[in-house]
């Protein structure tokens, strides 16, 4: 059997309903809605938090790793096997280019090539501070440059110039990862996805408010700040506009690397894969960033199409993003280590079955440890209703909402007497949760 090769696409921010495809928000993405319409696309997939303000960081690090949340600090720990290295190990040629954000010493693991690499969190759009292949690993910031161009583009050149050093007749089969800075703030598309939105012309979300209705304990944190409070309907309706015309770009870019890799005659045999590292905001429930537990932030696209992975699939399943390391491993014939907690997707992919998790448990921390006195939330999830404790200055809140009659979670049900068994029966689930995953506030 012939072992597939993976081109593996991830965005920065890119929330769950930002797909034109999925008909929720007004955003053009013409390349991702036919990678939709030719592959499986995963509606139901989650990071399982942050406890880190920069929750792309322990995202990244939970889908290299495949650990859980407590397990994943940071950096990247030396003994647990990263998903490109295990590729690597097993015969796979792995080229990586764009935002890494997890320590030079883990990239140099991961990856045998690599063009235009960004070890830090954000930047200029147009001013990305990145490393050329180092052969010795150390990429070190001395030979760090300023590519010229705008990130998507830069990064997405890369990928394309090493695609078209790879044929279906190599005898090696590859992990090729790209990693986008987009949609990520400062929200600067370049033209003409710059006027792509009239601001005067985008509808506020259903859960937009000026401002959340009590404190969790991140109003002063950077993402929220880049808006006024309270927030005006025009200011976020601007930030809505630039956050479109980012992820249409970016459409537009990927679509150039779809058509590399089918000119090159390898899209029948590559497995591709598009997700984001979480969600955001941008004036729902008035909030600006993605840390919080609310469905914009914890829920993220998760595209697939190539041999093995069913055409024009809308799977339901509740699962997370780590989930994709022993399902690409075992899509590679790679053994899974132990380590793993992410559970396999190629049951999914099989058909076999439509259930893959019960309940998704999320987690918010600012800290990573124990938070003692920090604020902190806690989510349990099944497939109808949500349960989200937030603590603060040791104040307790807690919220519930069923997510199918309301899914843009505006209803918190939390003092409904229909609703005190279902309050019980998540607070349970989610203690037996905490104490499965050693959740520190515990």
């Amino acid at each position: 059997m012939t072992r597939p090769n993976f081109l593996f696409m991830i965005a920065d921010d890119h929330r769950h309903s930002a797909l034109g495809a999925l008909g929720a928000e007004a955003v053009s993405t013409p390349t991702f809605d036919q990678l939709i319409a030719d592959g499986t696309c995963f509606t139901q997939a989650h990071i399982m938090g942050s406890t880190s303000g920069a929750v792309c960081m322990p995202s990244r690090g939970m889908l290299m790793s495949g650990c859980g949340l407590f397990d994943t600090p940071d950096p990247l720990p030396d003994d647990v096997p990263l998903l490109p290295e295990l590729l690597q190990q097993n015969g796979y040629r792995t080229f990586g280019t764009g935002k890494w954000h997890n320590r030079r010493g883990s990239y140099a693991r991961c990856f045998g090539e690599s063009g235009a690499v960004f070890f830090g969190g954000m930047n200029d759009q147009y001013a990305m501070p990145v490393n050329d292949f180092d052969p010795a690993g150390a990429y070190p910031p001395a030979e760090t440059y300023i590519a010229d161009g705008y990130s998507t583009t830069v990064f997405s050149d890369e990928m394309i110039n090493f695609l078209n050093t790879r044929c279906p007749e190599d005898d090696e089969p590859f992990f090729a990862y790209i990693a986008f800075t987009s949609p990520h703030d400062p929200r600067t598309p370049p033209p003409p996805f710059d006027a792509m939105y009239d601001p005067a012309e985008i509808e506020l979300p259903p859960n937009f408010a000026p401002e959340h209705p009590f404190d969790i304990g991140v109003r002063e944190i950077r993402d929220e700040v880049l808006a006024g409070y309270p927030r005006g309907e025009d200011e976020i309706k601007r930030h809505i506009a630039d956050y479109y015309g980012m992820i249409s770009q970016m459409d537009h870019d990927i679509g150039r690397i779809l058509e590399t890799l089918d000119a090159r005659g390898l899209g029948e045999n590559t497995v591709v894969v598009y997700t984001s590292d979480h969600g955001l905001g941008v004036g729902q429930h008035g909030l600006m960033g993605k840390q919080n537990l609310y469905d914009h932030s914890m829920r993220i696209p998760l595209i697939m199409r190539g041999p093995g992975v069913p055409t024009g699939l809308q799977c339901g399943a509740l699962l997370y993003l780590l989930d994709l390391y022993p399902t690409l491993l075992e899509l590679a014939g790679a053994p899974v280590p132990d380590s793993a907690a992410g559970h396999s997707l190629t049951a999914l992919l099989r058909e076999a079955t439509y259930m893959h998790r019960k309940h998704i448990f999320s987690a918010y921390q600012g800290v990573f440890g124990h938070p003692a006195g920090a604020p902190y939330q806690r989510s349990i999830k099944d497939e109808r209703n949500k349960l989200i404790q937030t603590v603060v200055d040791g104040a307790e809140t807690w919220q519930l909402f069923d997510l199918a009659a309301d899914p843009h979670e505006t209803k918190d049900l939390i003092e409904a007497p229909a609703f005190a068994d279902r309050v019980e029966q998540l607070k349970e689930s989610l203690r037996k949760r905490q104490a499965r995953l050693n959740d520190p506030v515990l």
